[in-house]
């Protein structure tokens, strides 16, 4: 089975624009779905280039569903690519995708602007697989004034992840910090940060337990003597 790297070098057809150290994260995250026929959902469509590259790589009994603000991406439409026209910020258009499908995998490389993001991640998250995985490309964006970002913005994705990451150790908050689990942490494994990606990989979590080992103790046989 070629590589994403691969299938994106010997593209000749349709556009695609990706930063090159991106392709190392999508395999960490993503080679586990190859062959079994997922259901990814990319924001942000463009060229059509990567649904094309999608489609390749996961196999082609997977279904690709790709959402862009512009009429003109439908073109891109072929068998198990699917494209929906709306604002990723619009809860009503991704309703709309997640009532027809199930949801494994999600991409957003759509408008990279703090609000969208964050409003399609609060509308998403909690609808996709119990096991899937959320990616956000693109993030430096976040340090961007003209994106709604900023270095230590409280608007910027980072600075939410930031927070996801208390989230998800909420269970060792001591003292008037002490609260219940929200459904992001019981429903989270695992967050990644790289150069401009977050991944969030979920899974059912279970109550935690803090088991001790220590060396076995061998009780020795007594001999007495005649």
């Amino acid at each position: 089975m070629p590589s994403l790297h691969e299938i994106f070098l010997k593209n000749g057809e349709r556009r695609i624009h990706k930063w090159v150290h991106y392709f190392d994260i999508y395999e960490r995250h993503f080679r586990k779905y190859c062959g079994k026929a997922p259901t990814i959902l990319e924001i942000g469509v463009q060229g059509g280039g990567s649904l094309k590259m999608w489609k390749e790589y996961f196999g082609s009994d997977a279904k690709i569903i790709g959402l862009d603000i512009q009429p003109k991406c439908k073109q891109w439409e072929e068998e198990n690519i699917e494209i929906f026209i709306g604002s990723q910020s619009d809860s009503k258009i991704i309703n709309e995708i997640i009532s027809k499908y199930d949801i494994d995998v999600v991409i957003d490389d759509g408008s990279h602007v703090m609000k969208d993001i964050k409003a399609t991640f609060d509308t998403l998250y909690n609808k996709i697989d119990s096991h899937g995985v959320y990616l956000v490309e693109d993030l430096h964006t976040c340090y961007w004034p003209n994106f709604g970002g900023g270095l230590g913005n409280e608007n910027s994705f980072i600075e939410f992840t930031k927070k996801c990451i208390d989230e998800l150790n909420v269970v060792h908050f001591k003292g008037d910090d002490a609260r219940d689990p929200s459904e992001f942490t019981a429903s989270t494994s695992s967050i990644a940060i790289y150069d401009s990606i977050v991944v969030f990989e979920k899974a059912p979590q279970g109550k935690r337990h803090a088991v001790i080992t220590a060396p076995m103790i061998v009780q020795a046989e007594k001999i007495t003597g005649s």
